[in-house]
C-alpha cells in the first residue's frame, strides 16, 4: 500500500517586488522567483534542497509554509490544499509545519531567557501553563541537548550552536509533522555543523518527522538527507536519491555545483551518537 505524501507541491510560481527598481505607477515590479516547483516529501522522509545564492531556495521553503501566498500551483500539507486557503482556514495547520531559520541571533526574543522562548508556545496554545509549560520548555531542552545552565540564559548568552539547539527545541514543541530548516548550519564550525546534522537525524528516526533541509553545503546535505532536488534560478533542474545524484549527477548545473564544492567525509563520530548519551553542549 502506498503511503501518502506528506507534502506535495505542482506548478508552484511565485512573484515577489523587486525592490532595486520602480515602475512608471511608482510601483515594484514583480519579479519571478518561483517558475513551476514541483516537490514532494513523504513522511519522516528529509529531502534536501540545494543550490547557489538567489536560487530560491529559502523562498521555496517559505511558500511551502505559506509565509508567502504563490500565484499559481498546489500545495497540499498531509491531505489538505492550502496553497490558497484564507489564513484562519491553515492557522491550526502551521502548528504541524515548522521552520528553523538560519540566524538563530535574531530569531529568538533577545529580551527573554531561553526558558521562557520555549515555554512560551504552550502558553499561546493553551497547552500548559506556569510550572507546567516550564516543565515541557526544561523537557525540550534536555531533548536537544541543552540544560538548566542554559535555560536561565538570554540568547546572546549563548553560542551559535546553542542557539541553532534552541531554535530546534521551540520547532519541536508543538510535535510537528514537517520541519523546513533554512541554512542552519551555515556559519557553524564543523564540528558544530555535524553535532547538529547528528541531532536532526536523531530527532528524525525517533519522532518520523519529515525534513526540508536547505543548504549551499552539498556535503551536510549528503549525511543528512534521502532525496535532493537541486535548483537553479527558481526551478528545479535535477532530483533524486542522494547517493544517485552524487554519484552520477544528469543536469549540467549540478555537475558544475559538484565540481564547485568538494564533498568532505564527515567524522563517523558526530554522526552516530548513543541514544543514551548527552549530546556534546557546543
Amino acid at each position: 500500500m502506498t503511503v501518502p505524501d506528506l507534502l506535495s507541491a505542482t506548478g508552484l510560481h511565485l512573484a515577489l517586488p523587486d525592490r532595486t527598481r520602480t515602475s512608471l505607477l511608482g510601483r515594484p515590479p514583480l519579479i519571478d522567483i518561483l517558475k513551476g516547483i514541483d516537490v514532494s516529501l513523504a513522511p519522516g522522509e528529509a529531502l534536501g534542497v540545494v543550490g547557489e545564492s538567489g536560487s530560491g531556495k529559502s523562498t521555496l521553503g517559505r511558500t511551502l509554509l505559506r509565509i508567502y501566498t504563490p500565484q499559481r500551483g498546489n500545495i497540499i500539507f498531509d491531505g489538505i490544499e492550502i496553497a490558497d486557503a484564507p489564513e484562519t482556514a491553515i492557522a491550526g495547520l502551521r502548528l504541524r509545519m515548522q521552520m528553523i531559520f538560519q540566524d538563530s541571533q535574531s530569531s529568538l526574543n533577545p529580551r527573554q531567557r531561553i526558558l521562557d522562548i520555549l515555554a512560551a508556545p504552550f502558553i499561546e496554545h493553551g497547552i500548559a501553563s506556569g510550572r507546567a509549560a516550564r516543565d515541557r520548555a526544561m523537557a525540550l531542552l534536555e531533548r536537544v541537548g541543552l540544560d538548566q545552565r542554559h535555560a536561565q540564559r538570554y540568547p546572546h548568552q549563548l553560542s551559535g550552536g546553542q542557539r541553532q539547539r534552541v531554535g530546534i527545541a521551540r520547532a519541536l514543541a508543538m510535535q510537528p509533522k514537517l520541519i523546513i530548516a533554512d541554512e542552519i548550519v551555515s556559519g557553524l564550525d564543523v564540528s558544530v555543523q555535524a553535532q547538529i546534522i547528528a541531532l536532526l537525524r536523531t530527532l528524525r528516526a525517533e519522532e518520523n518527522i519529515g525534513l526540508i533541509f536547505i543548504s549551499h553545503d552539498l556535503s551536510v546535505v549528503r549525511s543528512i538527507c534521502d532525496r535532493v532536488a537541486v535548483m537553479r534560478s527558481g526551478e528545479i533542474v535535477e532530483t533524486g536519491a542522494c547517493a544517485d545524484v552524487f554519484a552520477a549527477p544528469q543536469h549540467a548545473y549540478t555537475r558544475a555545483l559538484l565540481r564547485a564544492i568538494p564533498l568532505p567525509v564527515v567524522d563517523p563520530q558526530w554522526l552516530q551518537i548513543d541514544g543514551g548519551d548527552p549530546l556534546p553542549q557546543t
